[in-house]
């Protein structure tokens, strides 16, 4: 069926949002898109006011709401998280952990480094091929490489904090202050990683591998009741100073300990759903009889329509339990829904919402209070599971939705119509390709007669600017390329996806891809000097190489004639205004002792793909990532890389320049070293942005002789800057799990920015 929208009632609908239901930040940018749409983690609700929540997603983002959930605003800490604490004495304090210890002192808004010291020569290094972050430091407390992945402040003195930290797997230090910070002591070293910290009595609990330890103000750390698994999720209660703990263990069973784990019950539901996995839980702090497990996998037939995933209820401690949510391939009958829902039930794909929970967050002082979230979405409760809200998402009218600032998608770039510089579309990572008609205010999503196998990822779009609705997309069941972990562990032989085409702006697709195998099309491009009716095109095929069009893209064929690589990782194109086509062939890894065989490469073509021609690339350049043509001098080339891995900071990436057409390069830039893309602006092209892994975007208005960091963006991991079509004194950042961003150029006034910045490696 014909999908339209109403465009008066949407702006209308828009115009009359509360303020504080639209995204809102501290700074000059907003987040646009849909809402949702990625891993979501940890809600951790304040036990001074429960509309007050936090928690982050598997992309390095975090998120606060002050309101219930009805808003959100992203907040970044240079890479992810692994948890909070809120101050049980002070409303305004909340802590984060990850490489290091953070603190907020009012209530979320910003951020400072506590552990290690960021006085004593502490200083950011960024390596790999998700440019992830170590510290070295002076601070002789600080252990070295790893994470914080627990915290506890003592209820009674807030100044006693404590934190464990995992260097591998197999072990946890943990460490306590007693000056709220200022100094640390290590007290106990405990087997696996630590999955919870909290009080009992006064001593410090701690809970990993298949066991909960005391720590006792000696230091001494004493085994207590042990389990038969390994536990994998662990919450706390409170009665007074003593503790109560829920776990759940990797073989799907729950068990609780009275006692802060000296002794274990078992207290896994039987809801008759035959045998259940049970994965998240959490407990109201301060009414431990009432906890919240999630289940995977409840079955009451043979049909997929009869597995269940959902959430189960205590309220006496574990010895009965009640269903309050349930869902299979159709949506809770208690939960209001968004876009995500109603896109699995449109295009039947109830896998994008069909999921149990990841994690569970109980208000302490309200156990009516209860967030759950998962794959796609954070919906929470306020009648103790009566009734659910997600709440990534707000309705604007018809199929069209906003954000609330809840945004954890990846996506590759805005493209504009030709013909309405107001419908814009955004090509997506796992929730596929969506669309505006209002300029970014409102999106719905695009993907109807997409194969589902290829509707994971839209990649990129080809418009015809003659032909008004006719775009051509790629399409891909392998999300994230071009990162190398999307094919250690699967042969690119085997990825599915392939080219369609819409004729009526993308609302619906048909697959247009004979004499193409399955393939996952990462880029398409098409010739606008070809014929209107029979238009060349070109895509690349991650591991199989070119294809070429020259019917509209009803067939194709594969053109490698000088490609030397056996399996090309075709990843992008570009065209020069005289035809000469550019190709960059992604890298196979990464590793700094990687052979030869495994770097990427550049090949040119001039004419029209039939032969290619190896370039040369600057010495040390082992992983492109694109290539841009100055539009007044074919000859002027920019070049981005990824740099190779390095033991303190990696080298050889950036951005570089050829003025003879590639034969020649010379660095611009190179304190960035993973540079994903680079934009020049057609309405002057000595303006250029570049963003990439390294939390920041940089805008140079001479061609690349200086760069200027962008103000207020500090998202980890960067995609692409776009110009807004509409507004030239705005542009757009597309990144890699955090959302589309919309800002002014220079990132407008500088303003408190989330984190007191320390020094990075260059």
């Amino acid at each position: 069926m014909r999908r339209t929208l109403a465009f008066a009632p949407l702006l209308l609908a828009l115009l009359t949002l509360p303020v504080s239901a639209q995204a809102p930040r501290l700074d000059s940018w907003k987040i646009v898109g849909p809402g949702g749409g990625g891993t979501m983690i940890a809600p951790t609700i304040s036990p001074h006011d429960s509309r007050l929540v936090v928690e982050h997603c598997d992309m390095t983002g975090g998120y606060i709401t002050h309101d219930n959930g009805e808003s959100w605003r992203m907040f970044n800490l240079r890479i992810g998280f692994n948890g909070f604490a809120f101050d049980p004495s002070n409303k305004d304090v909340i802590y984060a952990a990850n490489s290091a210890l953070w603190r907020s002192e009012d209530r979320g808004k910003s951020w400072s480094m506590l552990f290690p010291d960021p006085q004593k020569n502490t200083v950011e290094h960024q390596v790999g091929d998700h440019s992830d972050i170590y510290l070295s430091t002076d601070d002789a407390a600080y252990p070295g490489a790893g994470e914080f992945t627990a915290i506890a402040v003592d209820p009674h003195d807030s100044k006693r904090l404590f934190v464990a930290f995992t260097k591998s797997r197999s072990t946890s230090a943990v460490y306590g202050s007693t000056d709220r910070g200022a100094s640390w002591k290590e007290l106990a070293a405990i087997p696996g990683s630590a999955l919870l910290l909290t009080l009992d009595k006064g001593d410090l609990i701690a809970v990993a591998g298949k066991a909960a330890y005391r720590i006792g103000s000696d230091g001494k750390a004493a085994a207590l009741g042990q389990l038969q698994s390994n536990i994998s999720v662990a919450a706390a209660a409170h009665a007074g100073d003593a503790a109560r703990l829920y776990a759940t263990t990797v073989d799907g069973k729950v068990f609780l300990s009275e006692n802060a784990g000296g002794k274990w019950s078992e207290v896994t539901p039987d809801l008759g759903l035959g045998t259940v996995q049970f994965h998240a839980i959490s407990a109201s702090d301060q009414h431990g009889e009432v906890a919240y497990v999630g289940f995977r996998s409840g079955e009451v037939g043979e049909t997929r329509s009869n597995l269940y995933n959902g959430i189960a209820k205590t309220t006496d401690g574990g010895k009965s339990w009640k269903i309050v949510y349930k869902e299979s391939t159709v949506p809770a009958k208690n939960l209001e829904g968004t876009w995500i829902e109603a896109r699995a039930g449109v295009e039947h794909t109830e896998s994008i919402f069909s999921d149990a929970p990841w994690s569970l967050g109980v208000a302490p002082t309200d156990p009516n209070v209860v967030y759950a979230t998962d794959l796609f979405r954070t919906y929470r409760s306020l009648d103790g599971g009566k009734q659910w809200k997600e709440v990534n998402s707000r309705h604007v009218a018809g199929d069209a939705w906003t954000t609330r600032g809840l945004d954890v998608t990846t996506s590759y770039g805005v493209q504009f119509d030709p013909f309405d510089s107001k419908h814009i579309y955004v090509p997506t990572t796992d929730i596929g390709l969506f669309q505006s008609r209002d300029g970014g205010s409102s999106w719905q999503s695009s993907t109807v007669g997409v194969p589902e196998r290829w509707r994971n990822t839209t990649y990129w779009l080809a418009f015809d600017p003659k032909v008004k609705g006719l775009v051509w997309g790629a399409f891909s069941g392998v999300h994230d390329l071009p990162r190398p972990k999307m094919w250690r562990g699967r042969s690119t032989e085997r990825y599915h996806g392939g080219v369609g085409v819409s004729t009526d702006g993308g609302l619906h697709w048909t697959v247009s891809n004979q004499g193409m195998p399955q393939t996952a099309v990462t880029h398409i491009l098409m010739d606008p000097d070809s014929p209107v009716g029979n238009r060349v095109l070109y895509a690349t095929g991650f591991g199989k190489g070119v294809f070429k069009s020259s019917d509209n893209g009803k067939t194709w064929a594969l053109k490698n004639d000088g490609i030397t690589e056996a399996h090309p990782f075709a990843w992008r194109l570009t065209q020069a205004k005289e035809g000469t086509l550019y190709l960059v062939i992604a890298r196979e890894s990464e590793r700094r002792d990687a052979p030869a065989s495994q770097d990427g490469a550049l090949y040119r073509s001039t004419d029209k793909a039939e032969h290619w021609t190896r370039m040369n690339m600057p010495a040390g350049v082992s992983g492109p990532t694109t290539v841009s043509v100055d539009p007044r001098d074919s000859k002027r080339l920019y070049l981005t890389a990824w740099g190779r891995v390095g033991p303190i900071v990696d080298t050889d990436g950036g951005v570089y320049v050829s003025t003879n057409g590639g034969r020649s390069w010379k660095a611009l830039f190179t304190d960035s070293q993973h540079v994903y893309d680079l934009t020049i602006d057609a309405s002057n092209p000595d303006v250029l942005y570049i963003t990439g892994f390294d939390e920041a975007a940089y805008r140079s208005t001479d061609r690349g002789a200086h760069w200027t960091q962008i103000n207020g963006y500090n998202f980890k991991w960067g995609h692409r800057v776009t110009p807004d079509a509409n507004d030239p004194s705005m542009i757009y950042i597309n990144t890699y799990g955090g959302g589309v961003w919309h800002g002014p150029v220079d990132g407008g006034k500088p303003q408190q920015d989330d984190l007191t910045p320390i020094p990075v490696a260059h």
